[in-house]
């Protein structure tokens, strides 16, 4: 389990707290979750199944830059102006989540200030993450062989 997992990631006060905002959702595989660039009104947490984070590559088909499964929070950009999805999701096998309200969780964030730290601190991880796992994997995809490490 990683530090960007919600249990791992939150003392049980605040995770209760934000379980409180949850409802449960279903995806059948190949449905899009949402697209890049769109507005960024949810997120979720995988109960069951792989959800795919793609980027979209001008003249190619998206890239797969990470998978996701039980635990793992899946969408960032709700939590920062302007809302808008830096990349896109799929579900690759049937998928169960808890789905969240981005509006409602950034209320009561606003609401309780160190619940709002824990969700921020969470995001941030999650966030840097991604970061690093999207480099590599664009770096696989596309980089000359034996172009060097990535530091």
């Amino acid at each position: 389990m990683t530090s960007t997992t919600m249990s791992a990631a939150f003392e049980p006060a605040h995770r209760e707290r934000l379980m409180c905002l949850a409802r449960e959702a279903s995806y059948d595989a190949g449905t899009r979750l949402f697209e890049e660039g769109r507005c960024a009104d949810r997120f979720w947490i995988v109960r069951t199944g792989t959800i795919d984070l793609d980027i979209r590559v001008p003249g190619r088909r998206p890239a797969v830059v990470e998978s996701l499964g039980h635990g793992e929070l899946v969408g960032w950009s709700w939590h920062f102006p302007p809302y808008l999805w830096h990349l896109g999701a799929e579900a690759v096998t049937p998928v169960r989540t808890w789905e969240f309200d981005a509006e409602a969780v950034r209320t009561s964030c606003a609401a309780d200030p160190a619940f709002g730290r824990a969700v921020a601190v969470w995001v941030g991880r999650v966030v840097t993450q991604r970061l690093h796992a999207t480099r590599v994997r664009l770096l696989d995809l596309y980089a000359p062989h034996g172009s060097g490490d990535l530091w």
